[in-house]
């Protein structure tokens, strides 16, 4: 066979491979080549063993999740607090947070707020507020709920009376509550008065068979709406009214805090003393006395003068332990 005979079969086998190839590719099948799909590739050779993953310890993982517990420091002993100067600043100018806070004992606080007044010529006659914080936790993770409380101080802070509507359908007990100085005394023919605003209170008592018809002032009133835990609903209409004529009511804030008026600086010393010992006795009546203390920041301060931090210990009755 010749050269040239050869050359043009070789020629016409590769000129049919290349159209069969194209028109695979055009058809979406696999495409081939002329090279041979057994031939060996160079390929990447490991030539080490892969690394065994570590088991993680449970134990350690349980050491890194909690929390490290807050470090408390007993500075009793000690010549000086722990990151303090001293426990007395030697100097009459000094710079407050190189010294512990001053906790000032609560006659001595109220006769600062006096001498406070004098000294800048603000009003005699200004609000003196307690700032208070509580230690809300109870047994097993529980809390102590926010609470709104009325007290009976023993010298009225306000001038003029509080105006209070009761809320009965008995005449007689209509008649007793007007003697007992209530602004308003009816039944279901106040609501719509209410509703209107042609009817205004401070507080609102009811006896307890008028509550199912109160509910269309649920929310005209919101928390003045009359209720059993806060003294607003009873059958006792004078002892109610006593209260809430005269009485001075505070609440739980931010889940901790109280904040109130609890006098005006004009007062002698031993009425805001006495008004000041009412409201700490009540507000430690929300929580058993074996979980220790409540209160565990107390401060006193008068509408224009600076904060003064006082033992709130002082004016509360010593356990019987104690006496003893």
């Amino acid at each position: 066979m010749s050269d040239r005979l050869i050359f043009y079969r070789a020629f016409s086998f590769f000129s049919v491979l290349a159209g069969c190839q194209q028109q695979l590719l055009r058809a979406g099948g696999p495409a081939y080549t002329g090279a041979s799909q057994t031939a060996p590739k160079n390929l990447p050779v490991r030539t080490f063993a892969a690394v065994k993953a570590l088991k993680k310890d449970k134990k350690q993982d349980a050491e890194k999740d909690t929390k490290k517990e807050k470090r408390v420091i007993d500075d009793k002993d000690r010549h000086k607090p722990y990151g303090k100067t001293a426990w007395v600043p030697v100097d009459d100018v000094y710079i407050m947070r190189y010294y512990p806070r001053t906790t000032y004992g609560v006659e001595d606080a109220i006769c600062m707020l006096k001498n406070f007044q004098r000294l800048d010529f603000t009003p005699h006659n200004q609000p003196v507020y307690i700032d208070l914080k509580l230690n809300m936790k109870l047994e097993k993770k529980k809390k102590v709920d926010p609470f709104v409380s009325m007290v009976h101080v023993p010298h009225r802070i306000k001038t003029e009376m509080n105006q209070v509507v009761v809320f009965t359908e008995d005449p007689n007990q209509a008649k007793v509550a007007q003697e007992n100085g209530a602004a308003f005394a009816g039944g279901a023919e106040l609501i719509q008065a209410i509703l209107d605003d042609e009817i205004s209170a401070d507080f609102f008592v009811a006896v307890p068979e008028m509550l199912p018809k109160l509910l269309p002032l649920k929310n005209k009133l919101r928390k003045r709406f009359p209720k059993g835990n806060r003294g607003s609903v009873g059958i006792n209409i004078p002892k109610m009214l006593a209260l809430f004529k005269t009485g001075h009511e505070y609440m739980v804030e931010s889940d901790c805090f109280i904040r109130t008026q609890i006098a005006t600086l004009d007062m002698p010393k031993e009425n805001i003393l006495a008004n000041l010992q009412a409201i700490l006795i009540d507000v430690c009546s929300h929580r058993p006395a074996n979980m220790g203390p409540f209160i565990e920041r107390a401060i006193i301060a008068s509408h224009t003068s600076e904060a003064l931090w006082f033992r709130s210990e002082d004016v509360l009755p010593k356990p019987a332990e104690e006496k003893e």
